[in-house]
């Protein structure tokens, strides 16, 4: 393996074991905000379910999107509360597409486990709604940090961008280069 050497166009960038220990503290992070995340999702499934007479994927859809206005409160003010804020509103909508993408796939494990081979009840309910809530976790971390909770060009040298070199510009969103690309050979 040949170690990481600065490019023109990107500066010096950090090493491997740096940048997985960005990466891990930052999943740190991002999980801690999701834990909790998952707390007000299961309770508010249960409640729904146990309050009302709704049907179970909408009581999941409800506690779903209850649970995506908590996490954006996380995720920006903790987990991203460094990156790039100057695009509010971009971030805000970039958020909604990427969670409804994610609501989407959670409730589709719901949706199919309870209606497509009839594994209903409450017990079911939760492991198939927590199922689909890992499943959409996966896709909501690339996606959240690739292109809502963008890096600051030349932050604590993260991607090795300099405020100046368009190949990298937040700006770009084809030209991001998360801390897990590889270096180029």
């Amino acid at each position: 393996m040949r170690p990481t050497q600065p490019t023109q166009s990107r500066g010096k960038r950090a090493t491997g074991p740096k940048r997985l220990l960005a990466l891990g503290r930052e999943f740190a992070k991002f999980g801690t905000v999701g834990g909790l995340g998952i707390f007000v999702n299961l309770g508010v499934f249960n409640v729904c379910r146990g309050a009302t007479g709704l049907p179970v994927v909408r009581c999941s859809v409800i506690a779903t999107t209850v649970a995506i206005a908590f996490n954006y409160l996380g995720l920006r003010y903790f987990t991203y509360r460094d990156r790039d804020k100057s695009h509010r509103s971009k971030e805000v909508a970039l958020f909604a597409v990427f969670s409804v993408v994610g609501l989407v796939i959670e409730n589709g494990v719901l949706y199919v486990a309870t209606y497509g081979f009839g594994w209903g009840g409450p017990l079911l309910g939760n492991l198939f709604k927590f199922l689909g809530i890992g499943t959409a976790t996966l896709f909501r971390f690339w996606s959240y940090r690739a292109w809502v909770f963008r890096a600051l060009p030349g932050h604590g040298g993260r991607h090795g961008s300099r405020h100046g070199d368009p190949s990298n510009s937040t700006s770009n969103p084809a030209a991001y280069q998360p801390e897990t690309t590889a270096p180029p050979p």
